[in-house]
């Protein structure tokens, strides 16, 4: 192999040729390139931290239900007792209501019982006094009358 000018000629166009493919070429291509790397990079941390904040987000969830549930159950607990209180007052208020009435009755019934031994005893009264003015067989004024009666039903 032989060693000529076109030979040489050759190699200082290769290193040329290779010294601007290094100066021009490569960076126009690594350019994009370390852009697109970059890219890929910030896409795959910013993929790495939506699944952090994934996870995050819910364990965050997941205390705001179990809280949830909670303030749900205390709810429903104050519900039930103050539905309780509820119908024990109105328990109390009934039984209340049920006692005056019960009261309020029997004094009811009292006074119509005075008032019907009243009432009987003024007809037993005029029957008794028709019954002695039979016996004696002769009126009794009125005003003797009225006044027996009276004395009557006082003794009955």
């Amino acid at each position: 192999m032989d060693i000529n000018a076109t030979f040489i000629g050759q190699i200082i166009v290769f290193l040329i040729m290779l010294w601007f493919i290094a100066k021009v070429v490569v960076p126009m291509i690594a350019a994009p390139i370390s852009e697109r790397h970059k890219k890929i990079a910030d896409g795959l941390a910013a993929a790495e931290r939506g699944q952090k904040d994934l996870v995050a987000a819910e364990s965050r969830v997941d205390a705001i239900v179990r809280e949830a549930r909670a303030r749900a159950q205390q709810i429903e607990a104050q519900a039930q007792a103050q539905a309780n209180e509820i119908i024990e007052a109105a328990k109390k208020s009934a039984t209340v209501e049920g006692a005056r009435i019960l009261q309020s009755a029997e004094g009811q019934i009292a006074l119509e019982r005075q008032s019907a031994r009243d009432e009987l005893r003024q007809q037993v009264a005029a029957l008794a006094v028709a019954g002695a003015g039979r016996i004696i067989e002769r009126e009794i004024d009125p005003r003797a009358h009225a006044q027996l009666l009276d004395k009557l039903v006082a003794q009955l």
